[in-house]
């Protein structure tokens, strides 16, 4: 909330100066309050118009949204990173198994699609596996997961 402080201590925090201020005074410390924030947003918008002048036209041609830290989540950008990434290898894989199956006659692309098949079936569909992107292939593979016995701990690690 405000410099690390989460709404419980806040109400603890106003409960206190209550008690500390007293209920005969606190009419004029809340005015020297809202004093202090008037003055607060005059000084704000001072600083503004300070900037504005100083700057010019070149000042309003910026665009904030672009300098705006909360764009970049990590989360985000890894997502997207991996997501850009994943496509790009399923299309490089794709143009290969194009270029293999026009290099190779008919008969033998047959053969090659039929091993290929083959193998899948044997290795419980590893292909398959390696088609999915990243996001995919986790979520797969936490559906397998065996949820009844717990994550192995090593106690002397921590």
């Amino acid at each position: 909330m405000f410099m690390g402080i989460n709404g419980t201590e806040m109400v603890i925090l106003v409960v206190v100066a209550l008690v500390v201020i007293g209920p005969k005074r606190l009419p004029e410390y809340a005015q020297k309050l809202r004093d202090l924030v008037r003055q607060m947003r005059r000084m704000a918008e001072g600083a503004k118009d300070s900037v504005r002048r100083d700057f010019g036209d070149d000042f309003k041609d910026v665009d904030w949204q672009k300098l705006d830290p909360r764009q970049y989540d990590p989360r985000r950008i890894v997502r997207e990173a991996l997501v850009e990434e994943d496509a790009a290898i399923r299309e490089s894989k794709r143009r290969e198994r194009s270029s293999l199956e026009t290099a190779v006659p008919a008969a033998d692309a047959q053969a090659q699609v039929t091993a290929a098949e083959d193998a899948s079936a044997d290795a419980g569909g590893a292909v398959d596996m390696r088609e999915k992107s990243p996001i995919e292939r986790f979520q797969a593979q936490a559906e397998l997961r065996d949820r009844s016995t717990t994550a192995p701990f090593d106690s002397e690690a921590t």
